[in-house]
């Protein structure tokens, strides 16, 4: 990080001066900071020029008394409390009273670090995001006595450096971190719980939220005991709330020097210490661990029973994978507007060139569309896709009970609600599981494959192999509110909601923070208005409703727009208007 943040300002015309504790680590900060330039020259992204011009704006030093006449020192030492105390009381010392003091923390509080000085009010913290050079975001953090024109200063040095700051109060874990590691530290207890597989948890995050890194890859990434260090700050900062508590496993892996890619191994392996390159471990799939048709059923003839944007998509998909397709709704106007749905959809894929005009025409003559469900008697797989009210969905159940022959996968798409009890509606639970499909169906590449308590493991199989068949990623978990994607996502969403509440930050730099620190390809605020906040809210109470984790209860700022109608694009308004063109 103090390579980056060297290198940053180089490249934008100041001079810097990069200090150590000692000639050795001065000297792998130099290798660093030399082999990010070269990489940025062989990629084409810096002249040669500019790199020698970037290197020669840099002097090298041991020791704080070197930093005597510079006017802003950015400190980017390990995470600890009383070591920044240390060097700010020394800097306090050495530096020009007019020279500004700031901290590079992603967690402490800057208020203590910044009384260790005799001038609180110059302190500040600027939170670069690792890499340094590439992350556009910074949190400009000021604490209670921090000086309104040193807060200028830095935001206009930021502009300088081409960066995008959000100002915000001294609270723990700022922005980006207070949202993000609560959501880390529910996936390491959720993979701690053997709820699902590293692979799953990560492959359900990157492809059914759009993440660059699945949460356990990012905390491999970030080093666990940096993970920890944040976490339990941030759990004794920030109210002691649990699901800050670091998860048992992560102090664990810390202890037994399992830190992730710096130490070669932590939820991963790694070819070496440092490297980003994978190699296979004990728990790793193989191929035959992987194999999904192990005892699954033959499936020719799906049925897909619902009218919506879902079920229109998982029409398409199934169509267009070869099966045949029996489309069932309520009453033939809107078997119609069905249909003419799925062909609009399958036009749009022609004009894109992601299909011909002949496996257009196929695609559409394997569905047949129906009024009644009679019509699904010789189907050997169920997919229901009808309105997230649950008694609505037990009695479909029990009427596909009836209606269907012996063998039969009935499953749920539901996002929320539990499977077992869908199950239960039948005299064949054993048969019954959930296929969680993303919206839209025809892009979305994750399905989430939920099996209950009951769910057989033919039944688990077919589904599998229903999905690879399909082209889509499986992600296998049990029958819990949420699954894996909406378990670890709504939460995120919900404590954003209590950050804007709480009058913390705005939603567009909240929003900022995340897309820009993290690299999420939405804001939590953004993501919100497109979901729906009647959805959101929903969702919220389910998880909180089965987990009865207080942090998981709904913002009540969430609830209150729902209740005035404000739920988000379909309504025009919902955190933001969507009325004006």
């Amino acid at each position: 990080m103090g390579a980056g943040i060297v290198e940053v300002f180089a490249r934008n015309g100041i001079d810097v001066v990069a200090v150590e504790v000692a000639d050795a680590a001065l000297e792998r900060g130099r290798t660093t900071l030399v082999g990010s330039t070269d990489r940025a020259v062989a990629k084409g992204k810096l002249e040669p020029a500019d790199r020698d011009a970037l290197l020669s704006r840099v002097r090298f030093a041991v020791g704080l008394g070197a930093l005597r006449d510079v006017d802003l020192v950015i400190e980017a030492v390990p995470e600890h409390l009383d070591l920044k105390q240390r060097i700010f009381a020394e800097l306090d010392r050495v530096c020009k009273p007019t020279a500004i003091l700031a901290t590079n923390t992603s967690s402490l509080s800057v208020t203590e670090i910044s009384v260790a000085t005799h001038r609180p009010n110059q302190v500040v913290g600027i939170h670069f995001f690792n890499p340094a050079p590439i992350m556009k975001l910074v949190e400009v953090v000021r604490t209670v006595v921090t000086a309104p024109e040193v807060v200028a200063d830095v935001e206009a040095l930021c502009e300088r450096l081409g960066k995008v700051d959000v100002t915000i109060n001294d609270r723990a874990g700022f922005i980006a971190n207070a949202l993000l590691f609560g959501y880390l530290n529910h996936a390491v207890t959720m993979y701690e719980a053997r709820y699902a597989s590293r692979e799953d948890i990560d492959a359900a995050m990157k492809l059914g939220c759009g993440l660059p890194m699945g949460p356990l890859a990012l905390m491999d990434l970030i080093g666990l005991d940096t993970a920890y260090e944040i976490l339990d700050t941030m759990y004794r900062r920030g109210g002691r709330d649990r699901r800050h508590a670091p998860a048992p496993l992560i102090k664990q892996m810390v202890t037994a020097g399992l830190l992730g890619r710096k130490s070669g191994r932590g939820f991963y392996t790694y070819e070496k210490p440092g490297s980003p390159v994978l190699v296979p471990d004990k728990q790793t799939p193989t191929a035959t661990a992987s194999a999904t048709a192990d005892g699954a059923r033959g499936i020719a003839k799906v049925g897909v029973v619902g009218s919506g944007t879902m079920a229109t998509g998982i029409i398409e998909v199934f169509a267009r994978a070869g099966y045949e397709v029996v489309s069932v709704t309520r009453g033939a106007e809107k078997s119609a507007r069905v249909c003419e749905a799925v062909k609009r959809s399958l036009d749009k894929g022609v004009v894109r060139a992601k299909l011909t005009e002949a496996e257009r025409d196929a695609a559409l003559g394997r569905v047949n569309w129906s009024a009644t469900l009679e019509h699904l008697a010789d189907v050997d797989l169920v997919v229901e896709a009808v309105v997230e009210e649950l008694s609505v969905k037990q009695a479909l159940f029990a009427s596909l009970d009836e209606i269907c022959k012996p063998g039969v996968v009935l499953a749920t798409t539901t996002s929320s609600l539990p499977v077992i009890q869908c199950a239960m509606a039948t005299q064949r639970p054993a048969d019954v599981v959930g296929l969680h499909f993303f919206n839209p169906a025809p892009v979305m590449s994750l399905v989430e494959v939920v099996h209950t308590i009951r769910t057989s493991p033919e039944a688990l199989a077919t589904a599998r192999a229903v999905v690879a068949a399909l082209g889509k990623t499986a992600v296998v978990c049990a029958d819990r509110a949420g699954f894996v994607v909406n378990a670890l996502l709504f939460p995120y969403l919900n404590d954003a909601v209590r950050m804007l509440e709480a009058s913390y930050s705005t939603a567009d730099d909240i929003d900022h923070a995340m897309k820009l620190g993290c690299g999420y390809p939405m804001g939590p605020f953004e993501l919100l208005d497109v979901v729906g906040l009647d959805v959101a809210l929903a969702i919220q109470r389910e998880l909180y409703l089965e987990l009865r984790e207080p942090g998981f209860a709904p913002s009540p700022l969430l609830e209150h727009l729902v209740t005035a109608g404000y739920l988000g694009r379909k309504a025009g308004r919902g955190f933001r208007d969507h009325t004006s063109p």
